[in-house]
């Protein structure tokens, strides 16, 4: 694993040893950010069940001003701070061990608000949406928000969630990712073709 584009681009990643850890691959990190970037101006990036942490540290290397990254594991954790310093992140990263639902209460104590949400879970958490549904209610997504989620290609997520635009879908194998954007304004969370 490298970041793949931007300030700390080439640099090498270390994955989490064990199988209970799934990296996002190269070609996936690759695709999700021509999607969604490629490149950013500011904002805050929140990498939820982050893993090693190579999606929130490709968002950084990109233009995110700051990253929060979360995992309920401890060997994650080590990774995820090994990676960010290979990275030279610095203080442009926060790192806690936690469980998502905890965290998302401590960070609306903080009022905070995310341009960017990555959602890599282990693949046998298939609430992600009411998962982003809550942080929206909690006020942690700013007007526009794009939210990132990576999950089993077998797994559906809906159309149509209140107050989220599906952005795009799109296969890789095993893994499928699913893209919404936050649109509070939007009364009825309209779609766009996801196979355009």
């Amino acid at each position: 694993m490298r970041v793949i584009a931007g300030a700390a681009k080439g640099r090498t990643l270390k994955a989490v040893p064990g199988m209970n850890t799934r990296p996002t691959t190269d070609k996936v990190k690759e695709a999700i950010f021509s999607m969604i970037g490629p490149f950013f101006d500011g904002g805050l990036a929140l990498d939820l069940f982050a893993g090693t942490g190579g999606l929130g540290i490709e968002a950084w290397s990109r233009g995110i001003e700051r990253t929060i990254f979360i995992d309920r594991e401890k060997i994650s954790i080590d990774i995820i701070k090994l990676n960010t310093e290979a990275a030279g992140m610095g203080r442009h990263a926060e790192i806690y061990r936690n469980d998502a639902e905890r965290a998302i209460k401590l960070l609306e104590k903080r009022g905070i608000a995310f341009s960017i949400v990555f959602l890599d879970p282990p693949y046998r958490l298939i609430h992600m949406d009411e998962l982003i549904v809550d942080m929206a209610q909690r006020s942690l997504l700013e007007d526009g928000a794009t939210i990132v989620v990576e999950h089993d290609a077998g797994h559906e997520y809906p159309d149509h969630i209140e107050h989220f635009t599906l952005l795009r879908k799109q296969k890789y194998g095993d893994t499928a990712v699913t893209l919404y954007r936050y649109s509070p304004s939007s009364a009825d969370g309209g779609i766009t073709d996801a196979n355009e």
